[in-house]
């Protein structure tokens, strides 16, 4: 087990990608934080991972609101003593041409995906230092290293979050704490269930692997570098694309 013992809080963990980061860190014998703002969500999901054989609990966290995730993060050391691994991937979508952008949608996403990084990260941070060890992974995507048409709000969190752990890795390296960013391409999760067949079919035609990954290969990666395995990964942006940008 990679990750045995391993305190990991997971935000955005109730659902796709994060969901399957849980699943997989409790496979790898980490203790398991999942944190969503869907709290009917997260005990489905506790309750899935202590099925596992594992040891979960569940949080009801908007990464927007700074006071839960420090009563989040209180309770956690109250229960454990420490936290090792902190998996950003909370996060959402609001798309638009930027002639059509409204302010709601810019300002919901930099909140959510960039701000919410920041919040997360800052409030584990001190704890990190004082153990002299710790993983930060921020979710980018292939989005945060090419941009796409019509996500300029999308586009900038996903490089800003690549720009806090290039910044993070210089500032914590030389306290233990290591900080990586993992960019996916096109994932199979339940977000693409309302999209048209032939538009799913035209995102994996566009891949060489001629499909989209499965949740659980993002997850695989995180594990990875969530280890003593990754133990001297610091500042990388891995994608995770099948190809796509080739």
């Amino acid at each position: 087990m990679r990750l045995k013992g391993k305190v990991s809080i997971i935000t955005g963990g109730a659902s796709g990608i994060g969901k399957a980061t849980a699943e997989k860190f409790i496979r790898e014998g980490a203790i398991v934080a999942v944190c969503d703002v869907n709290i009917e969500a997260v005990g489905a999901v506790v309750e899935e991972l202590k099925g596992l054989g594992g040891e979960a609990v569940g949080y009801k966290v908007d990464v927007t609101c700074r006071e839960e995730i420090a009563a989040m993060v209180s309770d956690l050391k109250t229960r454990f003593g420490r936290i090792d691994v902190l998996v950003n991937n909370a996060g959402i979508v609001m798309d638009a041409q930027l002639i059509k952008m409204t302010e709601e949608q810019f300002d919901k996403v930099i909140d959510i995906n960039l701000k919410g990084v920041y919040n997360c990260a800052r409030a584990v941070v001190d704890t990190m230092v004082e153990q002299g060890s710790g993983v930060i992974l921020n979710a980018s995507s292939v989005v945060g290293v090419y941009g796409n048409f019509g996500q300029t709000n999308y586009a900038a969190t996903k490089f800003g979050v690549i720009g806090f752990v290039k910044t993070w890795a210089k500032e914590l390296g030389k306290k233990g704490i290591r900080a990586n960013a993992v960019c996916p391409g096109f994932v199979a999760t339940p977000i693409l269930k309302a999209m048209p067949e032939k538009v799913i079919q035209a995102m994996e035609e566009r891949v060489p692997m001629k499909r989209m990954a499965r949740p659980e290969e993002i997850a695989n990666v995180y594990a990875f570098l969530a280890s003593d395995e990754a133990s001297y990964i610091n500042g990388a942006a891995i994608e995770v694309t099948g190809g796509l940008t080739l």
